[in-house]
Parts: C-alpha cells; structure tokens; sequence
C-alpha cells in the first residue's frame, strides 16, 4: 500500500495486491500490456457466448470503478468485470474461469475496509450487484430468502410491516449487502445480544469454481452432517460464491431504551463495560466513543452527545416494559460504581434514533478531522480493555498519529480510526504500521486480528502472528479441498508459510516446511 521502501528488520511486510505485474524494463512492460490487451479482448469474445454483451465490462473507464473496496489504499484493476443476471450465468462463468484457469473475484457493494474485493489484475471480478431481489419473506415461520446483492437494510425494511426485522446491523448498512456480511460474518451495534451474521443464516445456495450449485444448512435450527454454513460464513469468497442467502427475521422488541453514560476516562469507561457483563445484563447495544469520536459525531449529527467528557458508552436495552425498566435501573448502577460524571435516558423513540444515528455517522464524521483515516479491526478480551486503550494512547504518541475510538465494546471488537495525511510523504507506511501494532497488541491479550471486517489483504501478514504453521496449513488444505486451483479470491485472507517467515513470525528451518508434499498457495 505504500510507496515507501520499509526496513523489513524492524518494519511490517506491507500487503500486496494479488496479480500485480511488479516493476520491469519499459520494453517488458509494453509487452505486459500488449499481453494483457490481448487476453481481455480474448476473455471478452469468450464470456460472450456466455452471458450477455451488456454484462461484460472490458474498458478502462468501465472497470475503474471496481478497482478497490472501502479500503482504497490498495487498487487494481481486473481484466474484465461481469455482471450476470441469473444463478446458470454465475455457474457459466464460473465453469469458464475453471476450465481456463483464471482467478474470480466475487463483489458485492464494496463497502468493505481490508481489501476482501479488490480486483485480481489477471482474473475477472464478478459483480453480483443485479442480485437485488427479496425472494420470499415468511412470517410465520420468522425467515426471509434473499439474493446476495440485498442491501442489509432493505431486509429490515421489507420485514417491518410484518413487526420483524433482521438483526445484524453494521454501520454502512444502507449500502452493504448480504453476501458480502457473509463473506466478512458481518456485525454490528446489536451484535452483543443478537449474533453476528453466522448466527443469523439459516442457510445459502453457493456455486463452487466447477460450477456445482449447492445449498448449505436449512430451515431447521439444525441439518445432517458437517457445518459446512458456518465454514462458509467468514469464508471471505475464497470458498463459493453465494447466489441465494435464508436469514432469520426476529420480532421487533416491544421496547427498547437507550442510556448514555459519559466518563472523565476511557479506561474507567472500559472498566463499566466489563462490569455491566460481570452483573448478567446482556444488552442489545454496548458502544464506546471517546472524546475525538464524540466530538466529531457531535458536530456531525448534532445528536446531543456532552463534548466535555472523555469517553461515552451507548447501552440500549429492550425487551418487555418491564424487564427494560428493571435493566435500566441496574444499568444505571453499574454505572454509578463506576464513577460516571453523568447519566441520561432517552427520553423518546425520536431521541434514541438520534443518539444511534451520531454512533453510525462516526466513521464518516472523524472525516471531518483529517485529510484520511484507516479503520482497524480487532477484538479483544473485555477484560482487557482498560490495558489496550491505555496502550493505544501509548502507541499513537510514539507513531505522532492521532487515534479515534469508536467501537463495539460489549463484546471487545475494537474500531479504531488513525487519523493521517496520504500527502504527506511516508505518513500512510507509518499508518499501516501503527495499524499492524494494534492488531498484534490484540492477538498478544488473547484476542484476533478481525472481528467483522474479514482478514482480505489487509491483516494478511498479521494472520502470520495469530496463527501457527500447522494451522496455516490446515486453512490451505480447506481451501484446496473447496477450489483445488486456488481460482477463487486468490492470495485473501490466508498467508503463505513463506510470508510468515519474511514477516518474522514464523521460524522455518534451514528452509524446511511443515508436510513439504502439499502444494503452497
């Protein structure tokens, strides 16, 4: 991701993107491009007899804007994209791409922030955008079955009427799509209490890279054989390609309140997190902000957050009237132990919209404060959470790069936002190595590296400190078991055991491998 040449004794191996054509003599790069000219023009005549010519994008300004996700410090740009219409034209393709050994990427809206849909620049990315239908909405049985391009939101909205709604609810959920949640087993603010998307799928209908279409789990609260629906979800599009999602529809509480707790400390804030647990009280939303969050969500969406404190925790709580009321009267406590400087109620349903819709705009509103930011995405024991924010501050001061907070708290997911200037020569390397620092102070509490964003290219090296050899290995072997030909969203998600030694989390002996026998991907 950056330009910037590291010193890779002390420094992070940055992500590359997959298929790139590296750095080469003019005379051979003219002939990479005359090349690459000719395969499109060649997979183009091809996938034509295939699907129609409207669902083949082949030129520049056509396939530029596919040439990242939400993280846009990587880009690149695929041989073609195509758009297909129906489940026989993804098998069609699919079987094409296999036939001729091609890399696919699947996308969805792109929302993504670890670089999960950028563009093979040697393969096709394949847009599943026109896959937008609600298929069949079941209230009775409480389900909903969906083609992968519904917007998250739309499925809540669409369900409404019928007093239900679908519970994971990620911040960019008026844009995001299902099969992208579960290619990244997206959250959200009511993950704590609800699940994330694995808990919250019934089912899929996938298409392998041979163009075998299978369905996975059912209608059930459980099916036969292997969990192959949990395998999937998560999977980061490495696996299938989802064409058809079942997902559990939930009633509609018939009360919920929000309480808004400020602190004079962040860590005294991360300790009533874990108190509010340690107590039994599970609510539906647990959300930390500290001060540069609230500040910026503040004079973002005017919600009424008190500027003046140095963290705020958004406790929602719903249920029955009573057991809300009983809950909100322990919450309050809790809190009061805890040393909180102030304590407030939503008054209105209006009010608790409104004091939610500062929490989702944070992202967008800490763009106000500088020219860019980087989202990361760990999740850490609760207990831990006083020691890595007080760590965070240290590491922010060292790297001179401000940190925002704002992230799920209830069940340790960590958002921070590094504030910095991509103009500013070297300032996005420092960036991503800040970054890779607070994944790996994640990964040494006890905690992961992602907790809903998917590892994609962008924790690629830091999946080398979490996981060991025979593990690493184990993830290939699931990968070769799915797509022999390593075909499907190549170089994601799952690090070489030689990128791990680069990295130096990995010791290999006088250059010896676990199980030599098996190929590497």
């Amino acid at each position: 991701m950056s330009a910037e040449p590291a010193d890779q004794s002390a420094a992070p191996v940055p992500p590359q993107p997959p298929g790139g054509t590296g750095a080469a003599s003019p005379a051979a790069t003219d002939a990479q491009r005359r090349d690459r000219h000719s395969r499109r023009q060649r997979f183009a005549r091809e996938l034509a007899q295939l699907l129609p010519a409207e669902s083949i994008l082949s030129s520049e300004e056509q396939l530029r804007p596919y040439e990242s996700d939400g993280l846009t410090a990587l880009k690149a740009t695929p041989l073609l994209v195509v758009l297909p219409d129906t489940i026989e034209q993804v098998q069609a393709v699919l079987c094409w791409a296999s036939a001729n050994a091609v890399p696919v990427v699947a996308r969805g809206a792109g929302t993504g922030l670890s670089g999960g849909a950028l563009p093979h620049e040697d393969g096709i990315l394949l847009g599943l955008a026109r896959f937008n239908r609600i298929l069949e909405l079941n209230r009775e049985l409480g389900y909903a079955r969906v083609q992968p391009g519904v917007r998250n939101l739309a499925i809540s909205d669409a369900a409404r009427p019928h007093g239900l709604y679908y519970a994971p609810d990620p911040s960019s959920q008026i844009a995001c799509t299902i099969g992208g949640n579960i290619a990244e087993n997206s959250g959200g603010v009511h993950c704590l209490k609800y699940g994330l998307t694995v808990h919250n799928v019934l089912s899929v209908t996938i298409v392998t890279i041979d163009g075998e279409l299978l369905t996975l789990g059912g209608g059930s609260l459980d099916s036969a054989g292997y969990d192959l629906l949990a395998l999937m979800t998560g999977s980061e599009g490495m696996l299938a390609v989802v064409v058809e999602v079942t997902v559990k529809l939930l009633p509609v509480p018939p009360e919920a309140r929000l309480v808004m707790a400020a602190f004079d400390s962040v860590e005294a804030a991360g300790d009533a997190v874990g108190r509010v647990i340690a107590a039994g009280i599970i609510p539906a939303g647990l959300e930390l902000m500290d001060k540069p969050a609230i500040i910026a969500a503040e004079a973002f969406a005017k919600c009424g957050y008190p500027t003046d404190a140095a963290a705020l925790l958004l406790c929602e709580l719903d249920g029955t009237a009573e057991e809300v009321v009983s809950q909100i009267e322990r919450v309050s406590e809790v809190f009061r132990e805890s040393s909180v400087s102030s304590l407030h109620i939503a008054a209105s349903e209006a009010e608790r919209l409104l004091l939610w819709k500062g929490r989702k705009s944070a992202f967008p509103a800490v763009g106000r404060l500088a020219p860019d930011y980087y989202c990361i995405d760990g999740t850490i024991p609760r207990r831990q959470l006083s020691h890595v924010l007080q760590r965070m501050d240290e590491l922010s001061a060292e790297y001179g790069l401000p940190i925002a907070n704002v992230f799920h708290a209830g069940d340790g997911n960590l958002h921070p936002l590094i504030m910095f200037d991509a103009g500013k020569p070297g300032e996005l390397h420092r960036t991503e190595q800040l970054g890779s620092q607070i994944l790996q102070l994640c990964v040494e509490v006890g905690g992961t590296v992602t907790g809903e964003h998917g590892v994609g290219l962008e924790k690629i090296n830091e999946m080398c400190v979490q996981f060991d050899a025979d593990t690493i290995t184990q993830f290939h072997a699931v990968k070769a078991a799915f797509d022999p030909q390593g075909l499907l969203n190549p170089g994601k998600a799952v690090p070489t055991l030689q990128r791990c030694a680069e990295f130096g989390a990995m010791h290999i002996h006088h250059g010896e491998l676990p199980f030599p026998e098996l190929e590497r991907f």
